[in-house]
């Protein structure tokens, strides 16, 4: 597992030992940022069940001004910030320990763009994202994205988000609501 592009373009990152935590692979990763290359800079990016982190640092190393990392899982949260050191790219980032959504407060300055990548017997999608939609996790004009086994069924809308697009890359499928 690496950092694609950007400022740490390259950087191997430390992966968790759990078999309970999946990282989003290099290849999925890639075209989740690609997709999402014209919104990065600048954008505040919410990591949600980070694992490893790689996909919020993916975005703090292209040009993402702030990125904040929520897993319930210590251990992960502890690798999380090993790489985030290791890409050199923790000063622009918060980590936070929170089951979720149950733990999730309510925000104060929303996010450009929120990654969720639970693992894949996870059920609660929509009041996941219902949550974020209440406690002010996503900009009016954010994106929101799923990551899930390409066999989960997830909702067409739920309140005011609806599915844009789904995009499927081996046995992992990517949702993005707006």
């Amino acid at each position: 597992m690496r950092i694609i592009a950007g400022l740490a373009k390259g950087r191997r990152l430390f992966a968790p030992k759990s078999l309970d935590i999946r990282p989003t692979g290099d290849r999925t990763r890639e075209n989740l940022f690609n997709i999402l290359m014209p919104r990065i800079c600048g954008a505040r990016f919410l990591d949600l069940f980070c694992g490893s982190g790689a996909n919020g640092i993916e975005a703090l190393s292209r040009g993402a001004d702030h990125a904040t990392f929520i897993d319930k899982d210590a251990a992960a949260l502890r690798i999380t910030r090993r790489n985030l050191e290791l890409c050199r790219l923790s000063v622009d980032s918060v980590i936070v320990k929170a089951s979720i959504p149950e733990q999730l407060e309510r925000q104060p300055q929303p996010f450009d763009i929120i990654f969720a990548d639970p693992p894949y017997a996870y059920q609660g999608y929509e009041l996941l994202l219902t949550t974020l939609l209440d406690k002010g996790f996503l900009d009016d004009n954010g994106v929101a994205i799923m990551e899930t086994s390409h066999k989960t069924v997830l909702p067409d809308s739920v309140g005011a988000l609806r599915q844009q697009q789904c995009r499927r890359y081996g046995d992992t499928a990517l949702a993005f609501y707006a």
